[in-house]
């Protein structure tokens, strides 16, 4: 976790302004609406509203603009007069205001434009987090602590819409896929006529890693109006600003039902393959992870650094007796098998691989190992929050090891790893039962391009690309037993090692989806998916390809 003193002033403040060619396709989108009244709830220096003033349907429109920073409102508030524009730029929290509006059935626009703040909910002064709780309570959304400050200024912006109104945002592209932002994307999909995201390759910030999309949003006319649900057109750099916006805003085709109820990731695919992946969750020798397995997360020590460390540690602090063999990076077990040799290996190159467990606040403490005890109190790891709410703070609880383990996050996609010598896992990994299967044949199955394409739909990414999958997605992932192949569990290990994740969901892959019956052409078709949205959280073009699993 990020502390509040290691962020930068620009992170804090969730400030990251918009290009104006960005900003002119949004103002030219809201104007095909002919809006009469227009809100910008996080104005920033007016980047908007100089676009605004440009678009003769927008130019004459009553705005109402918000700006938190006094210096970057008063900037703002001055491009709008320099432009003649009606717009008032209030110096003040938005959320504040919009509360006081909607508990009133006040003031109602025809549009809304911005790029509301990306700021973590742990970030937000204690006001600001009361608001934003508050925001989800009025709307009947279920509110997560995990939320970030641009989904409630969302859901008040577009609760201040009136009827038939548009609403236009830079958002993180993240809105499609976690888990904090699903109440979000199910208030929208319930109120939309409509919703299109234009996603790019590329990233448009370049001072972030944070991948970004367009949101576009038409409400409902009245509520008899079906929904239409989400669709999302993948865009190369910035050609689209120059084309028409209601050709943009007409051209994907919207899937509903589950898509819009859950993550959006399946609006990604055609609907040729959303049909396959349907098709093959009905087969008998497809399940559902959490039908053949349990999953629960890693041995929580609180202070990884401290308690998983190298052999030399070991010995400087004579720590033989209290340490157990532990894994919990990916560079641990660059295969799908953890063993003695692996385990030597890690040993012998300086890893990290010994876990310290003083199994109980009895055992007999030495002086040596009392001096590293004391090494954690300098650090004042015992003040830690895991670490002070057990006594003694360094006896670690929930101490086991199962079978199979799996990493938290991948670069490529998830695999289980078999866990032949009973090592431990730290917080990074997750501890694996199954249930009804061998651990070797649950290992084997795992990799092919069906799990790997269910593991993009489930699964989420932030700035880098790295996938990360959590307890209750790992659950949801499709999983395919084929009752009579022989999959090899020593050869799988060698091509993991040794090739890319594409050869070997293609090779080994195509073996494990073949016991379904299914065709070489449709196991590629789910590879090029999984390939797809992976150069896709990747930010990287289809001409590239990675070369580690």
């Amino acid at each position: 976790m990020n502390f509040v003193e290691n962020e930068t002033s620009q992170k804090l403040r969730g400030g990251y302004y918009t290009p104006s060619d960005l900003a002119g396709f949004i103002a030219r989108w809201v104007g095909q609406g002919n809006p009469s009244s227009i809100l910008e709830p996080s104005c920033g220096d007016g980047a908007f509203l100089t676009e605004l003033a440009k678009c003769p349907s927008t130019a004459s429109a009553n705005i109402v603009a918000f700006e938190l920073d006094r210096k970057e409102a008063g900037i703002a508030s001055q491009r709008a007069k320099e432009h003649g524009l009606s717009a008032s730029v209030h110096a003040s929290d938005f959320l504040g205001w919009a509360l006081d509006q909607l508990a009133s059935s006040g003031t109602r626009f025809d549009a809304v434009v911005g790029n509301p703040p990306f700021i973590r909910y742990q970030y937000l002064p204690a006001e600001f987090q009361d608001r934003s709780e508050r925001v989800f309570s009025r709307l009947n959304c279920k509110f997560t602590k995990h939320t970030n400050a641009w989904v409630p200024f969302i859901l008040a912006s577009f609760a201040m819409l009136k009827r038939g109104g548009r609403l236009a945002m830079v958002v993180p592209s993240e809105i499609i896929h976690v888990l904090h932002a699903q109440s979000l994307r199910s208030y929208l999909g319930k109120e939309c006529r409509r919703l299109v995201i234009i996603d790019p390759e590329q990233l448009w910030f370049e001072d972030t890693l944070q991948g970004t999309v367009i949101l576009l949003a038409e409400k409902r006319l009245c509520d008899s109006e079906k929904p239409e649900g989400v669709g999302i057109i993948p865009v190369r750099a910035r050609e689209f600003v120059s084309c028409d916006p209601a050709e943009i805003f007409s051209t994907p085709k919207p899937i509903n039902g589950k898509t819009v109820a859950g993550k959006w990731t399946r609006a990604l695919l055609d609907k040729g393959s959303r049909d396959l992946l349907d098709e093959l969750m009905e087969h008998p020798d497809v399940h559902c992870f959490e039908d053949i397995a349990d999953v629960d997360v890693g041995i929580v020590t609180g202070a990884n650094n401290f308690f998983l460390v190298t052999d030399e540690v070991v010995q400087q602090y004579k720590l033989k007796d209290h340490v157990h063999p532990m894994f919990g990076r990916s560079e641990h077990c660059p295969g799908v098998i953890y063993d003695t040799k692996q385990h030597r290996t890690n040993a012998q190159t300086g890893k990290p691989t010994n876990f310290i467990w003083f199994k109980n606040s009895s055992v007999t403490i030495s002086s040596s190992v009392k001096s590293y005890i004391e090494i954690g109190e300098q650090q004042k790891l015992h003040t830690r929050y895991k670490c002070r709410v057990r006594s003694p703070w360094y006896s670690v609880p929930s101490i086991y090891a199962t079978e199979i383990g799996m990493l938290k996050r991948s670069h490529d996609t998830p695999r289980l790893i078999f866990n032949r010598i009973g090592a431990y896992t730290t917080d990074t990994a997750y501890r694996i039962r199954s249930k009804g299967v061998s651990a070797q044949r649950l290992v084997t199955s795992f990799v092919n391009p069906l799990t790997a394409l269910s593991a993009e739909l489930e699964g989420r990414h932030y700035g880098g690309g790295v996938l990360e999958l959590v307890p209750s997605e790992i659950e949801h992932l499709a999983i395919p037993l084929p009752a009579k192949t022989k999959l090899d569990i020593k050869k799988l290990d060698h091509a993991v090692r040794n090739e890319s994740a594409v050869d070997v969901l293609s090779s080994h892959g195509f073996r494990v989806l073949e016991g379904l019956g299914l065709s070489k052409a449709r196991s590629d078709q789910l590879l090029d998916n999984w390939i797809k949205l992976r150069n896709r959280r990747h930010r990287i073009t289809s001409g590239q390809d990675s070369t580690a699993f």
